[in-house]
């Protein structure tokens, strides 16, 4: 099919007057990683693509996400270098801050990634782009705002996700910050309150912590990163908790605003309840996909209590229809790789339909930028079959080159299946651990065993030998369940 833009006399009876007519083979809802993937996807299989986007463009990984965060953090880390001189007997003086500064370097590279993005969009022709916010009127019709309808064969939607602002946050008004405002900031604040203990929370409040504005944690519930190896955890807590106020298990009694500044009343398990005041409150209680705009109820999809369409994780397909979910809207793994693979397995789908196919995803693999660095790869702890399992672990508190850099905090433990040494997953937190994450991810996509890994080289002195250590307990523990096996 043409993509063709004619007059169309349908208005009226949709409530309009007249409206410009699109047709398409894949209407792709949505320009972010995603949609963009997804668009590339169906214009090699040869296909027309016509890209949908209502906001502005850029992806969130370079506008709000995974880019401007860690420019925060390389400056944190920056200061906590300088401010931790002492311990190697060097003696740094007159160490300032100049949040002005700081937050103009973070915009200024924030605005050079974003316009990678910007320049890959307006490579596309402009007859495959329309702007304006979607709306399914049926299974593969789209209304854009009121003034063009879009006919098409197949659809990808890839919306993305909002951060979420309960109700007892949201009175707060402009107190209430997202991660995405951060980033707006000219300055830095005397004090923040960071609510949650999830990726966003952690990094930010621990970058914004090291350069000097004053931050308290809070989270109602005990999780911390998106650990849930008990051991790993602990180790985790104990080393964060050395430098930043953290509050798990914690209920906020009272919040309100008063003027510009935030008073909140908390109150944690077992302990007395403190009262603090805060400029401002950054919630990172999570993300919800965008999708109650689309009225996917239009659509013949089965959508549950929340309005999330029921799909194929494996095809990303809705039921049977010629419709596919991409990135992070679908829930399935909001980082930026999964949301360029999730996007091409959806275009690729969108593109061959009926004949839609399961793709081999890579190894799962997280990694939260905090000090220490907290990573999971592969088959969690909580969802290891416990019985058939071996584990093995370092404690970086002894590790050599851990403690030649002072970054001696955390644990590292890996999982293999007892029978046959097969690598299954690790958690881990420690120094380094983006490194680490990667080479077991790799390890894990070529179904390495841990004998197998083992007899890979390990340079000297590096916190790779850390690994070696917890590769060689989870090995002699497979040594010793097969000696006391009956024979």
């Amino acid at each position: 099919m043409s993509c063709a833009a004619v007059i169309s006399n349908e208005g009226p009876a949709l409530g309009l007057r007249s409206m410009k007519l699109l047709k398409t083979d894949v209407a792709i809802i949505g320009a972010g990683t995603a949609g963009l993937s997804a668009y590339r996807a169906v214009k090699a299989a040869g296909l027309n693509a016509l890209l949908i986007e209502g906001g502005p463009h850029g992806t969130t990984c370079a506008r709000v996400g995974c880019m401007p965060s860690k420019l925060l953090i390389a400056a944190a880390e920056a200061a906590h270098h300088a401010q931790s001189a002492h311990f190697f007997g060097l003696q740094v003086s007159g160490i300032q801050v100049d949040g002005a500064a700081v937050m103009d370097r973070i915009r200024r590279e924030r605005n050079r990634f974003v316009g990678f993005v910007l320049d890959s969009v307006n490579n596309i022709p402009e007859r495959d782009k329309v702007a304006g916010y979607a709306r399914f009127v049926s299974n593969t019709s789209l209304l854009i705002g009121e003034h063009t309808r879009v006919e098409a064969e197949r659809a990808v939607i890839a919306t993305g996700s909002t951060p979420i602002i309960p109700a007892m946050y949201a009175k707060l008004g402009d107190r209430a910050i997202v991660n995405d405002d951060v980033f707006e900031w000219t300055q830095l604040p005397g004090s923040v309150l960071a609510v949650g203990t999830g990726v966003v929370g952690l990094e930010l409040g621990q970058a914004l912590s090291r350069l000097g504005v004053r931050v308290q944690f809070v989270s109602h519930s005990a999780s911390l990163g998106g650990l849930t190896d008990p051991r790993v955890k602990t180790h985790a807590l104990a080393a964060l908790k050395e430098e930043l106020d953290l509050c798990l298990e914690t209920e906020i009694m009272d919040i309100r605003r008063d003027g510009d500044q935030v008073h909140v009343r908390y109150k944690s398990a077992g302990k007395p309840e403190r009262s603090e005041i805060f400029d401002y409150v950054l919630v990172a209680a999570g993300r919800r996909p965008n999708l109650s705009a689309l009225r996917l109820e239009n659509t013949s999809v089965s959508l549950d209590e929340n309005g999330m369409p029921e799909y194929d994780s494996a095809t990303l397909q809705l039921g049977t229809l010629p419709v596919f979910i991409a990135g992070d809207v679908n829930g399935i793994l909001p980082v930026l790789h999964e949301a360029a693979d999730d996007g091409r397995i959806a275009g690729r789908n969108a593109a061959s339909y009926p004949m839609v196919k399961a793709f081999i995803r890579r190894a799962p693999m997280s990694v939260v930028f905090t000090d220490p660095q907290l990573a999971q790869v592969g088959t969690r702890f909580k969802d290891l079959p416990k019985q058939v399992i071996v584990c093995g672990e370092v404690d970086f508190a002894g590790q050599g080159r851990a403690r030649v850099m002072l970054k001696n905090r955390g644990m590292l433990r890996v999982y293999a299946r007892r029978s046959d040494g097969s690598f299954l997953g690790a958690e881990m937190a420690g120094p380094a651990m983006e490194h680490i994450a990667h080479l077991l991810a790799w390890a894990l996509q070529q179904r390495l065993t841990i004998d197998q890994m083992l007899q890979m080289p390990f340079y000297h002195p590096v916190i790779e030998e850390g690994l070696r250590t917890a590769l060689r307990m989870a090995a002699a523990q497979r040594i010793e369940a097969e000696a006391m096996a009956p024979q």
